[in-house]
């Protein structure tokens, strides 16, 4: 649902780039916020992932084990990235401040943010990217769970015990 919206929003920005065009005054730098080539680069990516997704929820409900190692594998490299980003800031945690920095002076509070104790404000992103962690992590054992049950019941070496009133087979 949230990758159609996005490219709903991606479209709408393509059929009228006017309406989302940033000047760089108003980015506070001295590039364009989105052109042409990566609104069409959005758009492909965000109608990959509407694929992925679809094919997930296909294979789910069909029960075809091998439609869901696509969006397992995308779900590992989300991680993995989500992850990186936690080790970015856990080493370089001044980036931080270079980052608000660069925010545009419009930003809604950014002067309470920037005002917040720099170590402090380290230990609340990493307490918040830990928690998204923790569910991308949930979310990846939800997958792999379906792939692995789906993979057995279509498995012919599962056992079956039918039990009876008096008799167990």
């Amino acid at each position: 649902i949230i990758n159609s919206v996005v490219l709903l929003i991606l479209l709408s920005a393509l059929t009228d780039p006017d309406q989302y065009h940033l000047t760089s005054a108003e980015l506070g730098g001295e590039f364009e916020f989105m052109d042409d080539a990566n609104m069409c680069i959005a758009t492909a990516i965000s109608l990959l992932m509407i694929l992925i997704c679809a094919m997930a929820t296909y294979g789910a409900y069909k029960q075809h084990a091998a439609w869901i190692i696509p969006f397992f594998c995308y779900q590992i490299f989300d991680f993995a990235l989500n992850t990186l980003v936690a080790i970015s800031v856990l080493v370089y945690p001044s980036t931080i401040q270079d980052y608000l920095h660069q925010l545009p002076t419009n930003f809604p509070y950014k002067e309470e943010i920037m005002s917040v104790n720099p170590t402090c404000l380290v230990v609340i992103i990493l307490l918040f990217i830990s928690i998204i962690l923790a569910f991308k992590g949930y979310l990846i054992s939800c997958v792999w769970n379906c792939y692995r049950y789906i993979n057995s019941r279509n498995n012919s070496d599962v056992l079956v015990y039918i039990t009876t009133n008096d008799t167990a087979v």
